[in-house]
């Protein structure tokens, strides 16, 4: 499987409809090269653009979804395109879009863990409740965002939902790399499983993102890894890695506690 992940900088000085045209148009580029590309958390606006949630709030079959459901099927390729700022019900949610190569709407996921300590995302957005996964050409993948790495059992979950990659879209500060590098690596080895993790470059409100967006096989070995701008991360990743991986070592037989 051949996955790309766009690594989007993010400038207040680029409007969100330009950047929906220009992203957009970085998904068609894909065709070809790709069978899955993967976009950024809250890329319209920045994912630490907190004042501009409210009047860039989107339903979800907004302009975004109307965008990249065009590009994935203009592009041929299954399409996580990052997340929206949803408006639904009252309330504002950090969802997530995933799409067939068809252009149709595959899966969507309402972030769980919302970042902020009792303020920004985690006061301004409501909580999702449900774990998702997403069945991909030979690969069924489970989906987190951002500051969902931090918290293992919601993996544990998608494993026993099924999960046999993550792909897991962020606007992760710099200032905390060190923190995505090893989490994104424990994540991997710790479930057996591929993470395709991409990032945000440039500077949200004011936050200078990370970029360094990584692909992680099942041993937890690095496969590839971008630098702090905008930047395409291509990687040809094998399913069959998985099942390899977890027969070799079997490490997750021996789970006792929280086992479903």
């Amino acid at each position: 499987m051949r996955a790309s992940l766009l690594q989007i900088a993010v400038d207040s000085d680029e409007s969100v409809e330009n950047r929906r045209e220009r992203v957009a148009a970085l998904v068609r580029a894909e065709r070809g090269a790709a069978d899955l590309v993967v976009l950024p958390e809250l890329w319209p606006m920045g994912a630490f653009a907190y004042e501009a949630f409210a009047a860039e709030a989107e339903p979800l079959k907004g302009p975004t979804y109307e965008a990249m459901s065009a590009a994935a099927r203009d592009a041929g390729v299954w399409l996580h395109a990052g997340s929206i700022v949803e408006a639904a019900a009252g309330a504002l949610y950090n969802t997530s879009l995933v799409f067939s190569p068809d252009g149709e709407l595959a899966a969507s996921y309402r972030k769980i863990h919302r970042f902020g300590f009792d303020k920004g995302e985690a006061v301004l957005m409501a909580a999702g409740e449900d774990l998702v996964t997403v069945d991909l050409p030979r690969l069924t993948a489970g989906v987190a965002t951002c500051y969902d790495l931090r918290f293992p059992e919601l993996f544990r979950g998608l494993v026993d939902a099924g999960a046999q990659a993550f792909v897991i879209p962020a606007g992760w500060p710099a200032r905390r790399r060190a923190h995505w590098t090893l989490l994104t690596q424990a994540r991997a080895v710790e479930n057996q499983a591929y993470v395709l993790a991409c990032g945000t470059a440039g500077t949200h409100a004011g936050v200078e993102q990370a970029g360094h967006s990584i692909v992680v096989d099942p041993w937890g070995e690095v496969l590839a890894e971008a630098g702090p701008g905008e930047e395409i991360l291509r990687v040809e990743i094998d399913p069959a890695k998985v099942t390899e991986t977890r027969e070799q070592f079997p490490a997750l037989k021996d789970r006792v506690l929280g086992r479903h």
